[in-house]
């Protein structure tokens, strides 16, 4: 496709699919990143009460980032805990995990979302949006960052 020439209308819808796929993923994991500032305790209090403050902090503006895009697209974006979860591959948490496993839940949760972004590139790029791929390639970088740093905590 050359770069003056829009999307076809199905291009679009199969752009919106992966991002709402994304947006569900990115919003399951900003309620639990959420869940774990708010429940986590242990000799790691401090750091990891801060570190998830950080992450679901950014993690509410990607949100809003990848819904205004899917709009941007002229698709509406889903919205509500009941389309969140049809789409969504991140698990929740189940009780209050401790610290560590908070952390190995966290790690695998970003990876989710890493997959979901990655599985979405490939349309955007048949379909020549520069946006959306530059928007997926944000959010691949920053949770690849986030996934190594919980990683990191894990390491002995």
């Amino acid at each position: 496709m050359s770069p003056t020439q829009e999307a076809t209308p199905q291009q679009k819808k199969d752009i919106a699919q992966g991002l709402s796929v994304l947006l569900a993923d990115s919003y399951t994991l900003y309620l639990k990143t959420h869940n774990f500032h708010w429940n986590v305790v242990g000799p790691m209090f401090q750091a990891l009460h801060l570190m998830f403050e950080t992450q679901y902090t950014e993690l509410a503006l990607a949100v809003d980032l990848i819904a205004e895009r899917i709009r941007a697209l002229g698709i509406p974006a889903p919205g509500s805990y009941a389309e969140f979860g049809k789409l969504t591959s991140v698990k929740e948490a189940v009780g209050v995990p401790k610290a560590t496993e908070m952390i190995r839940q966290l790690l695998e949760s970003n990876e989710t979302v890493i997959a979901a972004a990655k599985k979405a590139f490939p349309a955007a790029e048949g379909a020549g949006d520069q946006a959306t791929m530059d928007l997926l390639t944000q959010r691949i970088t920053t949770h690849e960052k986030t996934a190594w740093m919980l990683k990191s905590l894990l390491e002995n």
